[in-house]
């Protein structure tokens, strides 16, 4: 699968693995942490559900879920910073990430749903 958004969203989930493992072993943090891995992960996986999709239609509302996850991952990376479970400047980073994936998301979203022709 050749994209580039794919493979963000692969390296961002990657990245999302690692930070989960931290939060897990060093902050002993649970509950959030394994909500950021769930979304952190889903958004790579929609996109890829999305390349194989069956019709127009179905790429749409996986490219859609793949950016909502996205979102809620920032939810849940901006939680975990200002509850310090992670430091400013791994969000930063991480959030960065998220940030430019969601962006690629949206553009694809609206593109596609300008091309409504199934």
């Amino acid at each position: 699968m050749n994209s580039l958004v794919y493979d963000k969203a692969y390296q961002f989930a990657i990245r999302i693995v690692k930070a989960y493992r931290y939060l897990v072993e060093e902050k002993k943090e649970f509950v959030l942490s394994k909500q950021l891995l769930r979304s952190g992960t889903s958004t790579g996986a929609n996109i890829a559900e999305a390349n194989g999709g069956i019709s127009k239609a179905d790429f749409r509302a996986k490219i859609s879920i793949a950016y909502k996850e996205c979102l809620e991952t920032k939810y849940w990376l901006s939680l975990l910073k200002d509850t310090n479970y992670i430091s400013p400047e791994a969000f930063f980073s991480i959030y960065t990430d998220a940030e430019e994936i969601s962006k690629m998301l949206w553009k694809i979203l609206k593109t596609a749903q300008t091309s409504k022709n199934d």
